[in-house]
């Protein structure tokens, strides 16, 4: 089917385009931006008028909750919110049930989310058996079923010996190693950032020294190792100084921040709100400030969801009972609107990374409207408001801290491989 989306205000990151433009779309892949290729015609016309027309949203951190916790959410409402969203590549975790330490099991996620036609689905591969930080999985094996790299999602390797392993074998075949820095020992079971607030609440804390003697360690093998390490969701101002000063050395590192980070505080958990238990914890204004400043300069390369969704019966307790996580899939365009409004940035800068920046960093061939690339488009209108709210989520996950909110920027239709998977 070709396409041909005209008066849109189409922002391309990738290629430094902001302008009134038309696209062209033919075989599933970008024709044209402006004019009209040779011999194009047949093509539905779709009217972007006062929209934004934008590489869809690559985002590196979604638990699609399969194979394993069907309970909690499904691949097809993900998939639907996905789309809601304006998110066209996925990047999974691998802590599903069980573990992506198989081909098998990583084939059989792929085939499923090829069959729904809709985002593109990458998952990452167990660094470990099991995720139980002892013995390495195959590879080679999971990187020709399909992972795009190795992680250990939320387990640490507490055997130093294993880490430097991994990382040299890593390398020797040009895998990338996503690791979130945190120390196994230091703030274990802590449930809120160490500060005044948690100590009021009787919370107990993770300091921010859990991430940033992690980043050490890691720093030092990346030395002797030259793997490629990919550090998610970093949480402070402390760890990005020292990201700040490992990449003016020269080493191969690059990290994420969760789109919640960018916005909210350990004050957020306001009075023991569930919802605001988030994996790393929310920390302090300092840290979200240096956070934001950090997505601003470029130190911070990708922002992602962090799309972690939890069932009423694991949020609905007491906040140090209650499963960490939230919904972000959705919400991921949104709010880096808003953290661009907030900023005084560039929409284009916003945009970028979501979409070619966050590509790049995972390495895949995403986020660009060139002509060739593969059409994952999405239209939204940066004005029109919406309320967060259970029944406006197609998640089968309710819970954000957001909940309330009202944000600027909402998806009116996305395209993936050409076609029109999602339309409002």
């Amino acid at each position: 089917m070709n396409l041909h989306i005209k008066n849109g205000r189409v922002i391309d990151p990738a290629n430094g385009i902001d302008a009134v433009q038309d696209l062209f779309i033919a075989d599933g892949r970008i024709a044209a931006v402006g004019s009209a290729p040779d011999g194009f015609a047949n093509a539905t016309v779709i009217d972007a008028a006062g929209l934004v027309v934008a590489p869809g949203l690559v985002d590196l951190s979604a638990r699609l909750r399969e194979p394993g916790f069907e309970y909690r959410t499904t691949l097809e409402s993900e998939m639907q919110a996905a789309m809601q969203g304006g998110v066209t590549t996925l990047v999974c975790p691998p802590d599903t049930d069980p573990v992506l330490d198989e081909p098998g099991l990583v084939e059989m996620l792929k085939h499923r989310a090829r069959n729904l036609h809709q985002a593109n689905v990458h998952p990452l591969g167990a660094l470990t058996v099991g995720l139980k930080g002892k013995a390495l999985t195959e590879m080679a094996e999971l990187t020709e079923a399909g992972c795009i790299g190795f992680a250990q999602a939320e387990a640490p390797i507490t055997d130093t010996t294993v880490l430097l392993r991994a990382l040299q074998y890593a390398n020797t075949f040009g895998y990338t190693v996503w690791l979130r820095p945190q120390d196994p020992y230091i703030g274990f079971g802590g449930v809120a950032h160490s500060g005044p607030l948690a100590s009021r609440l009787g919370l107990s804390g993770v300091p921010v020294m859990s991430e940033t003697i992690a980043l050490h360690t890691i720093f030092e093998l990346v030395r002797s190792t030259g793997a490629r390490v990919h550090l998610c969701r970093i949480s402070s101002a402390a760890a990005l100084e020292l990201i700040r000063t490992a990449k003016a050395e020269g080493l191969p590192v690059t990290c994420d921040v969760g789109v919640h980070h960018l916005h909210m505080t350990d004050a957020d958990i306001g009075f023991f709100d569930p919802n605001a238990r988030l994996t790393p914890p929310l920390r302090s204004q300092r840290d979200r400030e240096a956070i934001r400043a950090a997505v601003a300069d470029g130190t911070v390369d990708a922002v992602c969801s962090d799309h972690t969704p939890v069932d009423d019966d694991e949020k609905l307790l007491p906040f140090a009972e209650a499963s960490p996580g939230a919904t972000g899939l959705e919400l991921l365009l949104a709010l880096m609107l808003k953290w661009a409004d907030e900023q005084g940035g560039a929409l284009s800068d916003a945009i970028a990374r979501v979409t070619c920046d966050a590509a790049r960093t995972a390495g895949l061939d995403a986020g660009s409207l060139a002509p060739g690339a593969h059409a994952d488009v999405v239209l939204f209108d940066p004005h029109a408001r919406w309320k967060v709210a259970p029944e406006a989520l197609a998640s089968q996950g309710k819970h954000t801290p957001f909940l309330g909110y009202e944000l600027a920027g909402q998806v009116r239709a996305t395209i993936v491989g050409g076609k029109l998977a999602y339309r409002r």
